[in-house]
């Protein structure tokens, strides 16, 4: 049997509220998980905030986002494309409706597969 048919999810009240949280210092979007190993021990972890998060343990800043974006763009987009991208972000709060579609990151053809049925 495949692991992901082994997995059980079950909701928990108190993570379903701090999800919807509207106060900044409760909202999370984290969660716990709980493995039960064949001889019967288990592994607990949770984690309330991504580290990044302003509440998290390492809080990104611009620097971080910028660096990130170009980690997962790299190979996907060519640095041309993230550099225009970054530089309209940067733009953002002076941006009008019309100009919203500089947005759009352009991925050379073929990048995506049309089709694919996905991770299963």
């Amino acid at each position: 049997m495949a692991l992901w048919h082994k997995i059980e999810t079950r909701e928990d009240a108190e993570w379903t509220r701090r999800y919807h949280a509207t106060d900044p210092n409760e909202i999370a979007f984290g969660g716990r998980v709980e493995v039960t190993m064949q001889d019967g021990t288990t592994l607990v972890d949770a984690l309330a905030v991504a580290n990044a998060h302003p509440l998290g343990t390492a809080p990104f800043g611009r620097d971080d986002y910028i660096r990130k974006f170009r980690v997962l763009a790299d190979g996907v987009v060519s640095a041309r494309e993230a550099n225009r991208f970054i530089a309209v972000v940067q733009e953002l709060p002076g941006l009008t409706a019309g100009e919203l579609h500089r947005l759009n990151v352009a991925l050379p053809a073929g990048t995506l597969a049309v089709g694919k049925r996905g991770i299963f």
